[in-house]
């Protein structure tokens, strides 16, 4: 082949080559559109379509006339579970003043912690609004990062809607009023038209609501705790809120002293002599007297944890429906007063006017909450005492133990499994084994029960016994247990140690009656709800989480559970509840220096949780004894006499009921027909065996308890006598009391 054939073949090969890439769609194919050239030129058009479609809607978007008031002025309607109006909220509490009666000083508060630049921006932030934008299409909460013009523009033009629309609306609307408005007349309808919580609108109204003075008497300091509250008024409340919403409360109070330092606007050595300045305690709103108060304030907590914000509430509109059933309310308030408050004598007893009262009764099988008891009446005692977690559930945590053992197969320290029957030593202020911290509590009364069962531990709620339990299946999965059934990780300090045997961490009656409804709901998690469903008027719709969780403990354990708690109500301290018509389990507590008394119970179809808490002046935590003239309070005397009078009302009329139980989850141990008689307290007792629990049986005269064996036959139900909640219980023949007291300085 000559050197021009070559050449010939080689272009050819070249121009097939080529073909072929154009073919593959390489350069010839789409790299045709996606030159440097072309990219540029797409970059620029997108672009300009952006610039375009901005300016569009810039001039598209009008300022309203004469802003939004009309939708802050509506009333939140509350109705009962049958329909009934329960109340009307919402009246509109706002006194707008000028900038100049507002003090400088509280005005830089303001600025300094809400939008520092705020004298110098444009009235927009875009990072925080593009932030907003994507949250709101993402589904992932709350807006956060707007300027003060942008909140004022949405307080007085707009409304609390979270919606794409209306974000975008608000930053053209901001670009505009900040052009239009001096920074002065912007900042004076922020401080007016903002809500500060405890129903006030504005900084007036927010003085008298929290300082009891008008604005323009504020000092810095309580200008920068009303600035900080704007970010959540109901959880920075502080004379209301709980360790983490003072927590930080205080932290954006000090964050508004410290930038106003930054600002120069506040002299350092000043600002360290600050101190924080507590505000004066609430005024119920007008309307919310009685129990109605609690139950308003319940529904509000609630639709707030749902996501709806202080001031999506607020704005009013909204029709809100509760789970309450109007019959069993008033029957708890009726038991309530019957059994307690009608007997006090505030007048001669000191300890009478230090008693308090909080309960919650729940539907086990939905998680309804059907009644609550808060107090004697809302404008008398703000703090609802059926939502406090502030007093020790004392041995109404004990149940929670036997769970968590049976639940992971827990073995004592001689390798013997955990359950009703399992022999653990009962002498009273034995050192605990196995814990690196040392720990003996003492019995009700020092009482000492020597060698006894897990069953009749319960039923006479024997500390040394439980102390030693804890400590068997880990104090960590003891924690964790109560937890996944619903016991709050903040309430009252969880802290892990051998004590919180005795239920020494906090717990309200709402939370302890949805821990026990999970027993009830057979280990499903019930959480305790009393929002039915709550519409606005724009459409909007609050997202009510299903009342019954996933299986949060087996089902075994659970029922287990609750046959060993019907034995505390057949044989033990519980027996002023016993009914001839119902099947109940339940357990009494009553904590550390009987600073509280607890009963909570449940038969199948209701379970409910009544607590009592002695409350001196200052909200200061004091002993209930001396209360109705006697020496102490325990929770089988009168928590369980509320409990009793109201169940026997509330289920007034329906069929007689037992608990269905799992197969095998007696642990073939029925419940004892009379409590184990222990020796005498006063006896010398030899020193406690080197382990927890033994095989061999007690050495009491009652026969030993059965082993165990999947063939048993089912528990047998003792049958009680007629309910008579208001006689007392009978003696208990241990010796160590009447059932009921099981308080001895320990927090049972």
């Amino acid at each position: 082949m000559g050197r021009a054939e070559a050449r010939k073949a080689q272009k050819k090969g070249a121009r097939r080559a080529k073909g072929k890439a154009g073919r593959n769609g390489k350069k010839g194919g789409i790299r045709r559109f996606f030159t440097w050239k072309k990219l540029l030129a797409y970059f620029v058009a997108v672009c300009a379509l952006i610039v375009g479609g901005a300016i569009g809607l810039y001039w598209y978007v009008d300022v309203p006339a004469g802003g939004n008031p009309a939708a802050k002025e509506q009333s939140n309607v509350y109705k009962l579970s049958n329909g009934a109006v329960l109340a009307r909220k919402g009246a509109t509490n706002r006194e707008s003043v000028p900038l100049s009666k507002i003090p400088r000083d509280v005005q830089r508060a303001f600025v300094a912690v809400e939008n520092k630049n705020f004298y110098d921006d444009d009235g927009v932030d875009i990072k925080g609004t593009t932030r907003g934008v994507l949250n709101t299409l993402l589904g992932r909460g709350k807006q956060g990062g707007s300027t003060i013009t942008q909140q004022y523009v949405k307080n007085y033009y707009l409304g609390q809607e979270q919606t794409v629309t209306r974000k975008v609306k608000e930053l053209i609307i901001s670009l505009k009023v900040d052009r239009e408005k001096d920074k002065n007349e912007i900042l004076a309808g922020y401080l007016n038209t903002s809500f500060y919580g405890r129903n006030a609108y504005g900084i007036q109204a927010a003085a008298r609501a929290y300082y009891g003075k008008d604005v323009g008497k504020l000092s810095i300091e309580e200008g920068a705790y009303l600035a900080a509250l704007l970010q959540a008024p109901s959880q920075y409340d502080m004379a209301v809120a709980g360790p983490v919403g003072k927590k930080l409360a205080l932290g954006r109070w000090n964050d508004s002293l410290n930038k106003m330092v930054e600002k120069g606007w506040l002299d350092k050595a000043k600002r360290d002599k600050m101190k924080f300045p507590q505000p004066i305690k609430p005024k119920p709103e007008p309307g919310l007297s009685g129990q109605t108060g609690y139950l308003v304030k319940a529904a509000d907590d609630e639709l707030r944890r749902s996501g709806i914000s202080d001031q999506e509430l607020a704005a009013g509109g909204w029709t809100i429906t509760l789970n309450i059933d109007p019959k069993k309310q008033k029957a708890l308030k009726a038991a309530v007063e019957g059994e307690v408050l009608d007997k006090l004598d505030l007048k001669k007893r000191k300890a009478d006017r230090d008693a308090q009262v909080g309960a919650a009764s729940v539907d086990p099988k939905t998680g309804r909450l059907l009644a609550i008891y808060g107090g004697s009446d809302y404008f008398k005692h703000y703090t609802s005492n059926a939502t406090r977690e502030d007093y020790q559930p004392a041995s109404t945590f004990k149940p929670l133990i036997l769970a968590a053992a049976l639940k992971d197969g827990a073995k004592t320290q001689d390798g013997l499994p955990i359950n009703a029957n399992t022999i653990y030593d009962g002498t009273s202020g034995r050192p605990v084994k196995g814990s690196t911290t040392a720990f003996a509590p003492p019995n009700e009364d020092k009482t000492d029960y020597g060698q006894i069962n897990v069953q009749k531990a319960m039923n006479n709620s024997v500390n040394s016994v439980f102390a030693q339990m804890a400590v068997d299946v880990g104090l960590e999965k003891v924690k964790q247990t109560a937890i996944d059934m619903g016991m709050s990780p903040k309430a009252g300090g969880f802290d892990v140690r051998p004590a919180m045997s005795l239920g020494v961490m906090g717990a309200s009656p709402v939370e302890m009656a949805g821990i026990y409804a999970t027993l009830d709901h057979h280990g499903k998690k019930v959480t305790p709800t009393i929002v039915k469903s709550a519409t606005n008027q724009i459409g909007g719709k609050a997202e009510i989480k299903d009342s019954i969780g996933e299986q949060v403990i087996p089902r075994d354990t659970a029922d287990s559970v609750t046959h060993v708690l019907t034995g505390v109500v057949d044989d033990g301290t519980g027996s002023a509840v016993q009914n001839a018509d119902q099947q109940v389990a339940g357990k009494t507590g009553t904590s550390d220096d009987n600073k509280s008394a607890w009963f909570t119970g449940y038969t199948p179809d209701l379970v409910t949780s009544v607590g009592m808490f002695g409350e001196g002046e200052g909200g200061k935590q004091v002993t209930l004894g001396g209360t109705l003239g006697k020496k102490r309070i325990n929770g089988g005397d009168l928590p369980a006499n509320i409990w009793a009078a109201y169940t026997k009302q509330a289920l007034s009329g329906e069929s007689p009921s037992k608990f269905d139980l799992a197969e095998g989850s007696a642990l073939d141990s029925p419940p004892p027909t009379s409590p184990t008689a222990p020796p005498p307290s006063t006896q010398t007792t030899p020193a406690p065996p080197s382990h927890t629990a033994t095989t061999p049986p007690p050495t009491h005269s009652q026969s030993p308890p059965p082993t165990h064996s999947q063939t048993s036959p089912p528990p047998t139900h003792h049958t009680p006598p007629p309910w008579t909640p208001s006689v007392p219980p009978p003696t208990s023949p241990t010796g160590g009391g009447r059932p009921g007291d099981d308080d001895d300085g320990w927090g049972l």
